[in-house]
């Protein structure tokens, strides 16, 4: 659902970037506060693995379409909302200035759209209430079809509504609404299944990692099937195995959002003229080392150990932030 700059106005553009970073500050003072030592590393390997599951776009039966994992609902599932916000918004960043994925003028609409609703709404209104009690594979199946869906099809309307507000003509408001709400309902589907998958696995390594479960004396002793490092390895390892192997069998059909324009506009991709416009894709085609990811394994390798250590990176030095902080109190 990554949107190119074409999509959007210079005005929409940023205002989708002011609430963005609105979002962004709240979480940066959030994780702050944060004193669990274990979330550097879970955040780092999680950013990796939501960047090499993106790389997997996976066909939707009878469409002639595909999807991939947005990871909104699966990192707030393991981080909370605000550190999962951060980390998607590492995911998102490398993908549109290393790989060109996204445009740069509309990062602000593409986090809000891909990352704002999974990791806040999703989180807080569908996870955290289904988990209060404790957390169980059933429950977990539940949450993450739910939310993954819900947050989907946010983001779907969002597209719609931005563009709406573009004045983007080729694709009308009724037609493209129709047309992105129900393949973006089945391309939730899938993303809640592999959500759900992923999260019962941490279930029954590391269940204290899950984040919104009531952490008493009882769960606390409770044991997991593999130590945290061991956890830790095993989800680096898929990482790495998705980006750098099973991206070379993704399918290649257009995503929900390619597939809709194609159908309404005939094309998946518009003009945009303007001088705003060449400015972004000037600084986009200069970052970007490996645009369109090319050199696929490579490029699946590659961008997972970035986002990996970005992420970790901001999480560390906001913590050294509060240390410095809380010792000068």
């Amino acid at each position: 659902m990554h949107m190119a700059d074409a999509l959007v106005s210079p005005a929409v553009a940023g205002v989708m970037a002011v609430c963005s970073a609105a979002a962004t500050v709240y979480s940066v003072k959030e994780v702050s506060k944060e004193t669990d030592s274990k979330k550097i590393p879970v955040m780092g390997i999680m950013s990796a693995f939501v960047f090499a599951t993106q790389m997997i776009n996976f066909t939707i039966p009878g469409t002639g379409s595909s999807g991939h994992l947005c990871g909104g609902m699966l990192l707030s599932a393991l981080l909370g909302p605000a550190a999962g916000f951060l980390s998607m918004i590492g995911v998102l960043l490398i993908q549109c200035l290393l790989f060109a994925d996204g445009g740069l003028l509309a990062l602000g609409c593409n986090i809000w759209n891909m990352a704002f609703y999974g990791c806040f709404l999703g989180s807080l209104l569908i996870w955290k209430p289904m988990m209060k009690n404790g957390a169980s594979k059933g429950k977990i199946v539940a949450a993450s079809v739910i939310g993954c869906i819900l947050t989907l099809q946010l983001g779907a309307f969002s597209v719609t509504l931005e563009t709406l507000a573009s004045g983007i003509t080729e694709l009308p408001f009724g037609t493209f609404i129709l047309t992105m709400q129900p393949i973006h309902l089945a391309i939730g589907l899938v993303e809640g299944l592999i959500t759900a998958a992923v999260l019962c696995f941490v279930h029954e390594a590391r269940p204290e990692l899950l984040w919104g479960t009531p952490k008493t004396e009882e769960t606390a002793s409770k044991a997991g099937r593999f130590t945290f490092k061991t956890t830790m390895v095993v989800l680096a390892a898929a990482a790495l195995v998705i980006g750098g192997l099973l991206s070379l069998v993704a399918s290649e059909n257009p995503d929900g959002l390619e597939w809709s324009m194609e159908r309404i506009a005939g094309t998946t991709e518009l003009e945009a003229a303007g001088s705003v416009y060449d400015s972004f894709a000037a600084v986009q085609e200069a970052t970007a080392i490996l645009p369109d990811y090319e050199h696929t394994s490579l490029s699946g390798i590659f961008g997972a150990i970035v986002v990996a250590a970005l992420c970790a990176l901001v999480i560390a030095l906001v913590s050294l932030k509060r240390r410095k902080t809380a010792a000068d109190e």
